[in-house]
C-alpha cells in the first residue's frame, strides 16, 4: 500500500515499497543539496527556444539559472529580448543542429501555438510549423536534459481526437522521459486574466512531476491599469458601432461570441492574444457611459502576463501587442520553476 512523505510544504514524495522508499530518499539527498547551495540562487543551465520575449526564462533566472543559447525566429521580439536580457537570441531553430548547442541541465520551449490552436487553422502536424516539436525532440535526444518544460494552448490535449498530444508523450517516453502535464489558468496564481495554458514537464528516472497548487489570489483587473492613459487608445466610434453590432448578431444566434468589457473592479480579463492589436475586442475597458471603452496599453498588457515595470518595451505598439499575446503568464511558470528545480540536482 502507498504513501507519501509532504517535503517541507514543498512536494510530494511517493513511497511504494522499497523502490519508492530509495526514491524518495534519492529525492531528500537533493533537496538538502539544493538548500546548501541556497534557497534563493542556485546553479543550474538552461535554454530558452521559441523564447519570444523571454517569460519563460524570467522566473528561471530569478532562481540563479544561466541561459547558455536562446532562440526565437521573429525578429521584432528577438529585438525585445535583446534589450532585456542583453542577447540576441539565434534565429530559426531548423537551422541550427543540436551539437551546435552547448550542454545544458534545463530545456525551455513555448512552441508556437497556431497549429494546435482554437485561433488557428488546426493543422497540427500536417502543418509545417507542427513540426517543429520534432526540432525540440532532436534536441532533448542529442542532448538528455534532466528536465524538460513545455507550454502550449489548453486545446493541445484534444487536438486530433487527442492523437497530436499522444504523439509528443510517445517521442518523448522513447527518449526514457516520464511527462506530467496539466492545465493551469493565469487567473488562479494572482494575474487578472483567464489564460489557460498546458504545461508539460518531462524528468528522467521515472519520476514524475507535481504540479503547483492554485494560489487563488484575490485578483482586479483595476491593479494592472494605468492612470492618464492616452486617448489614441480609446476606439473610435466606427470600430465602437461594429463591435456593437457583431455582438448583436452572435446574441441573435444563440452564442456569446463578441467584445469583452471590463471595469476596474472586474476580477480578470478574457485571455490576450497575439491579434489583440487588431481591433482589441477581447479586452476593452469601460471609460463610463459618456466615452467609448478603450483598449489596454502595452504596459499594461505587459502587467497582464505579469512582467514588471521593469521590463523594456522597445518596439511599436503593434508589435508589442503581438509579443506579450504570445508570452506565457510570468507568475504561473514561477510557481512551477520553483517546485522544478529540485529536480536539476
Amino acid at each position: 500500500m502507498g504513501t507519501a512523505l509532504l517535503v517541507k510544504g514543498i512536494f510530494k514524495l511517493p513511497i511504494h515499497g522499497l523502490e519508492g522508499f530509495l526514491n524518495s530518499v534519492f529525492m531528500l539527498m537533493k533537496f538538502h543539496k539544493c538548500l546548501r547551495i541556497g534557497k534563493n540562487k542556485m546553479n543550474f543551465t538552461f535554454i530558452d527556444l521559441f523564447s519570444g520575449i523571454g517569460g519563460m526564462r524570467v522566473p528561471f533566472s530569478e532562481l540563479g539559472g544561466k541561459c547558455v543559447f536562446s532562440s526565437e525566429i521573429d525578429k521584432f521580439a528577438r529585438k525585445t529580448y535583446q534589450v532585456n536580457w542583453n542577447e540576441e537570441p539565434y534565429g530559426d531553430i531548423t537551422k541550427i543542429l543540436p551539437e551546435e548547442i552547448r550542454s545544458f541541465d534545463l530545456l525551455l520551449a513555448g512552441f508556437p501555438c497556431q497549429p494546435f490552436s482554437q485561433a488557428g487553422f488546426q493543422k497540427g502536424f500536417d502543418d509545417t510549423r507542427g513540426i517543429l516539436f520534432f526540432y525540440i525532440a532532436e534536441i532533448i535526444k542529442y542532448h538528455q536534459p534532466k528536465v524538460v518544460l513545455l507550454e502550449n494552448v489548453k486545446r493541445l490535449r484534444t487536438h486530433d481526437k487527442g492523437n497530436t498530444f499522444k504523439v509528443m508523450q510517445k517521442i518523448l517516453e522513447k527518449l526514457f522521459y516520464t511527462v506530467s502535464s496539466e492545465v493551469l489558468s493565469a487567473k488562479n496564481f494572482g494575474v487578472p486574466q483567464n489564460r489557460e495554458r498546458i504545461y508539460i514537464v518531462a524528468l528522467r528516472n521515472g519520476e514524475t512531476f507535481d504540479f503547483p497548487k492554485p494560489t487563488f489570489e484575490i485578483t482586479k483587473v483595476g491593479n494592472i491599469l494605468q492612470k492618464d492613459v492616452p486617448e489614441k487608445y480609446t476606439i473610435s466610434d466606427r470600430l465602437w458601432a461594429g463591435h456593437k453590432r457583431r455582438k448583436a448578431g452572435h446574441r441573435t444566434n444563440g452564442n456569446g461570441f463578441g467584445y469583452g468589457m471590463f471595469t476596474q473592479n472586474s476580477s480578470y480579463t478574457n485571455t490576450i492574444s497575439a491579434r489583440y492589436y487588431k481591433d482589441g475586442s477581447e479586452i476593452l475597458i469601460s471609460q463610463g457611459d459618456s466615452r467609448n471603452p478603450r483598449k489596454i496599453t502595452p504596459r499594461e498588457a505587459a502587467r497582464l502576463q505579469g512582467f514588471n515595470d521593469n521590463f523594456k518595451i522597445v518596439v511599436s505598439d503593434l508589435q508589442a501587442y503581438k509579443q506579450f499575446g504570445n508570452s506565457v503568464s510570468v507568475p504561473v511558470v514561477r510557481s512551477i520553476a520553483k517546485k522544478l528545480v529540485y529536480y536539476l540536482y
